[in-house]
């Protein structure tokens, strides 16, 4: 079990890299997309994070957070349908843009300081 568990939080580590870094390659640009590194990186950390509490649920040492949990899955979600909803958009206005990167980062702070 804690196999598991360590594997699947190194892919849901793995998809917030991909989401973060897809978002944080643009910041220089003039034209904004959701991109394939976003959207794949989003939907591996939505995958990865309900995998992730079954394994914990499953563990008897191991209390969850059910409201930390829930925080993040609706993070997760509103991220993850903003970015299907524009995926073949030419470019995205830099509000959505900005609240992307700001939501992804916000989701980590739960993460981490909750």
């Amino acid at each position: 079990m804690d196999l598991a568990e360590k594997a699947l939080l190194f892919v849901h580590l793995l998809g917030f890299a991909a989401l973060f870094g897809g978002a944080v390659v643009q910041l220089g640009s003039d034209t904004r997309v959701v991109n394939n590194a976003m959207i794949y990186g989003v939907l591996t950390q939505l995958l990865t994070g309900v995998l992730l509490v079954g394994v914990l649920e499953a563990k008897t040492d191991r209390d969850v957070d059910h409201a930390q949990v829930g925080v993040k899955f609706a993070v997760g979600v509103v991220v993850a349908l903003l970015c299907w909803a524009n995926r073949r958009r030419p470019s995205i206005p830099n509000g959505l843009y900005l609240g992307l990167l700001l939501l992804t980062v916000a989701d980590v702070a739960v993460a981490v300081f909750w």
